[in-house]
């Protein structure tokens, strides 16, 4: 393994993690080849994460290092991915809080005590000591241990948005009615819960960064609900605050779903890397990003086929990248539950040879 070598900004990168596809992608320098990794690639698609899911709760899975760094490690071992994805929940970070989270059995999260008022958001604490969330720390320390030496490791949050809808929904939603409701009628409000979002979320991601990711996401996986006028108010400042507060040096990826219309903003907002769904061409999306690198952007659905299909449809997003630095590629959301393993397998296989310099 190469020697490791400060970046300067308070992490380590080896030669082999600095010169990985992944990273030089990151930077927008030329990479031997496009490199991939996908969203959810550890998942219940997996036979072996389904034998170890059958033993743990979800949240158990979460909190326990060791099981999470497992599914994490063998997920990307086993596609063969450029970069490795902790695997771990957006909403694991509500908790301290002050939220009461359960993951439901066929409901997915619920929140027991969600936000609608003024008065709810003043008992949302800011969270101060993000120590409480050691055992995700500790299960990326565990993970960069047992990954190949040239993987990078990637830690995450939720955007602030998106918390934030969960917290006032009480989980899922279509219309994201308390959400709005609050945003509209009490801004005030909401830009205080936003601001205690996000502070808390900087202190979280630079933690993630200190015991060993070598980049982070932010997921903003429901702010396409919003139109552009409302994301640059309520939410542009608030998502900004966090990318802007991640350590020097490390790349951060922000990505969003239901974004065709908000690309130029999420650009605004920040970014080294913009997530792109399948609802834009990759080529018109990055025309309208510019000088920016880019993420994405296969339609997971299409992995329910044959790998002949996928195979095209992959080379379809390459020929639309054109070899230009600075694309990673990846699905436009995560992938699904039933999804076939050997179309994931074909798919990471395909990207590497079709874009092999």
């Amino acid at each position: 393994m190469s020697e490791a070598r400060t970046s300067g900004t308070g992490f380590e990168l080896t030669e082999e993690l600095r010169d990985s596809p992944f990273m030089r992608a990151c930077r927008r320098e030329q990479v031997p080849h496009t490199p991939v990794w996908l969203m959810r690639q550890a998942g219940r698609y997996m036979k072996e994460y389904r034998e170890v899911r059958a033993r743990h709760t979800f949240l158990e899975m979460c909190k326990r290092p060791e099981v999470a760094s497992e599914v994490t490690v063998y997920a990307a071992h086993r596609l063969n991915v450029d970069a490795a994805i902790i695997f771990a929940d957006i909403l694991l970070i509500i908790e301290p809080m002050g939220l009461e989270l359960e993951f439901a059995k066929g409901e997915g999260p619920v929140i027991h005590n969600p936000v609608r008022t003024a008065a709810d958001v003043d008992r949302v604490r800011e969270v101060e000591d993000v120590s409480s969330l050691d055992y995700v720390y500790e299960a990326i320390r565990i993970t960069r241990r047992e990954l190949r030496p040239h993987v990078p490791l990637i830690g995450f949050c939720g955007a602030p948005f998106t918390l934030a809808s969960y917290i006032c929904e009480g989980g899922g939603s279509k219309n994201y009615i308390s959400t709005k409701r609050l945003m509209y009628t009490d801004p005030g409000a909401w830009h205080a819960l936003m601001s205690r979002i996000a502070r808390s979320l900087v202190r979280y991601l630079n933690a993630q960064v200190d015991a060993g990711a070598q980049a982070v996401q932010i997921f903003d996986s429901w702010v396409g609900a919003l139109s552009p006028n409302d994301y640059r108010e309520y939410v542009l400042p608030h998502t900004r605050e966090v990318v802007r507060g991640v350590r020097p040096g490390v790349p951060v990826i922000h990505f969003g779903t239901g974004t065709a219309g908000l690309l130029e903003l999420l650009k605004e907002a920040g970014g080294d890397v913009i997530g792109l769904d399948w609802r834009v061409r990759l080529d018109e999306g990055w025309a309208r990003l510019g000088d920016v690198a880019v993420q994405g952007n296969f339609d997971s659905i299409a992995l329910f086929t044959t790998p002949e299909v996928v195979r095209r449809r992959a080379k379809e997003i390459l020929d639309q990248a054109a070899n230009r630095p600075g694309h990673i590629f990846n699905l436009g959301h995560g992938i699904l539950p039933e999804t076939p393993v050997e179309n994931v397998v074909a798919l990471v296989e395909a990207v590497h040879e079709l874009s092999r310099r």
